[in-house]
């Protein structure tokens, strides 16, 4: 069969959108990916949804689609997302919207659902995979439960002929595998191919990551007109080999150093890369470098799928009060660290001092502590309080002291900005496969 080309749109849910345009519009492509997921992002857009139960997708889908869905209706090429994220039925009736007020003649979308198991997590007790604790330690906190789907869960809105497939979690690879599988007619059991596929799903995922984005550091690792980065894409031939590349005159590079960068990014084993479609192999991977931005990829390889599915939960856990003022001019890090000192004492009286937090200097020990920075003496310093709080009203009060330096010294001091949010945090556990059941909806219009 003929070679396949995919393209990645998005590496997470606030990426650039031109890129993805300029994929659309010139790369010939077959089918066009964005992943925007990560791991609390589904909580976030779960919040949302409580809110406004005509919420809780991705805030730029409607803006993606409207840049790409001209250029892929009509060049046929199909587009798959997760921008779902927390609704994904929602999302689907607002991409069919979008086309209306395109003027589109016609679109399907599929719309993937079933890896929101909140109901069977506060029905059941796992172990957490990390901590020691079981999901009954989050009782009344819980916000989300999503498990990571494999390519599996997308075929059927493949088969279906869908131009617009959307899901809610999915395992980010499995987005690019899953219409490999479906064009070449790969068999789920093919570890290998499904190792190779999966590869291909990993090299694209984070969108410019492996365009150059990810190792630019100048005089080092020099990365050519990154303000235009091209987005990468992939043409796939039908035994898995295949070939990395990005479009004439975009920014960026793509080569062995920067494929190879993007292979090791999330990756704890690569004897052993858990996927809900396979336990990858890519300790035998290859890159060669066919010419100027093309990369021969291939050597991977795969074993039979885990038994159980990954599932990240989604919890309330307390808030964060943010405060930051700047000193500037002669004695800069005097008055900087005189503030600090202001504050740790506040903090205290007001009963806060036992709670996790954060006093720093940016630009001096923000990133790495104290003692890299142990000898500069800089022109300007950022003070940085942070505070996490079990309420909301604690949190106020972090950015108000703050604030309060303006009045009560070191002498000075200015740009305050205050902040409160709340915080959602993430869990990982593992459940039994048979706990996941996927659906697939059609929604369609024609004129």
């Amino acid at each position: 069969m003929t070679t396949f080309r995919i393209g990645s749109g998005a590496g997470y849910s606030g990426d650039r959108i031109d890129p993805a345009q300029e994929l659309a519009e010139r790369g010939g492509l077959d089918a066009l990916v964005f992943e925007c997921l990560a791991e609390r992002t589904i909580a976030l857009a779960q919040l949302r949804r409580l809110r406004d139960p005509g919420q809780g997708y991705d805030l730029l889908l409607e803006e993606r689609m409207r840049a790409v869905l001209p250029a892929c209706v009509r060049q046929g090429t199909t587009l798959l997302t997760n921008m779902g994220a927390a609704n994904p039925l929602a999302a689907g009736q607002a991409v069919l919207q979008v086309a209306r007020e395109l003027g589109l003649a016609r679109l399907r979308v599929a719309v993937v659902t079933g890896d929101d198991v909140l109901p069977w997590m506060l029905a059941n007790d796992v172990p957490l995979l990390d901590g020691g604790q079981s999901v009954r330690s989050l009782d009344g906190r819980l916000v989300s439960a999503n498990a990571y789907l494999g390519a599996d869960a997308l075929l059927p809105a493949l088969s279906a002929g869908a131009d617009v497939v959307i899901t809610g979690r999915v395992a980010d690879p499995a987005l690019f595998l899953a219409p490999l599988m479906h064009h070449f007619g790969w068999q789920a059991s093919d570890w290998q191919r499904m190792g190779q596929g999966i590869l291909v799903g990993h090299l694209l995922e984070c969108a410019a990551q492996v365009s150059g984005g990810y190792i630019a550091d100048p005089g080092y690792f020099d990365v050519p007109d990154l303000a235009e980065v091209g987005f990468p894409l992939v043409e796939v031939e039908s035994d898995g080999s295949a070939v990395i590349t990005k479009l004439p005159g975009t920014g960026g590079r793509v080569d062995r150093l920067t494929s190879t960068a993007q292979l090791l990014y999330e990756l704890e084993d690569p004897a052993r890369y858990l996927q809900p479609d396979v336990v990858a192999d890519f300790s035998a991977v290859r890159f060669q470098e066919l010419g100027p931005d093309r990369v021969q990829i291939g050597g991977a390889n795969g074993h039979a799928r885990p038994a159980r599915l990954k599932v990240t939960l989604g919890y309330r856990d307390g808030f964060i009060g943010e405060g930051q003022i700047s000193y500037a001019g002669p004695g800069a890090r005097a008055r900087g660290e005189l503030a600090l000192g202001v504050l740790g004492r506040r903090l205290q009286r007001l009963g806060l001092g036992a709670l996790e937090h954060r006093c720093e200097l940016i630009g001096v020990n923000a990133m790495h502590g104290p003692k890299l920075g142990a000898d500069r003496e800089p022109y300007e310093v950022r003070v940085r309080l942070a505070v996490r709080c079990v309420t909301q009203a604690q949190a106020e009060r972090v950015g108000q002291e703050v604030e309060a330096l303006y009045l009560n010294g070191p002498a000075g001091g200015g740009g305050v900005t205050q902040s409160v949010r709340e915080v959602i945090a993430a869990a990982s556990a593992l459940i039994p496969r048979d706990a996941v059941q996927t659906h697939c909806q059609i929604l369609e219009f024609t004129k």
